[in-house]
């Protein structure tokens, strides 16, 4: 990948039994988009940290809502993380992040000066 490439989780593990939440990851004039699929995690749930070039996402999933007695689960109760190293054209002050609907979206912003721009040339 060019903007970020990912690591493997390590001994800070956020939970012992976390999934990897699929991604997407586009690039655009700006810079790159990364979408994670986390289905079950609200803002209140999220996590991003930023520690030098490398960028954790982190999600808890709300509490259950339904107050009864589980008779039968298909999806698992775990957490999700996932570990990126983000590329020196990023620039990390301007990373923005929402979500909605279980899906993290990541803004991943070029540094001006390597943004690709039009040359004029002179006569």
């Amino acid at each position: 990948m060019t903007s970020t490439q990912e690591r493997n989780t390590d001994s800070r593990a956020f939970d012992h039994d976390c999934i990897l939440p699929k991604v997407s990851i586009f690039e655009n004039k700006e810079g790159y988009v990364l979408q994670a699929e986390m289905p079950g995690v609200n803002r209140n749930g999220l996590e991003i940290t930023l520690e030098g070039s490398e960028l954790t996402i982190a999600g808890r999933r709300a509490d259950e809502s339904v107050k009864a007695t589980l008779l039968y689960r298909e999806s698992r109760p775990a957490n999700y993380r996932r570990v990126f190293e983000l590329d020196p054209v990023i620039d990390t002050r301007r990373i923005e992040a929402k979500i909605e609907q279980g899906m993290l979206t990541v803004h991943l912003p070029r540094q001006e000066r390597v943004r690709p721009h039009k040359i004029t040339i002179s006569e």
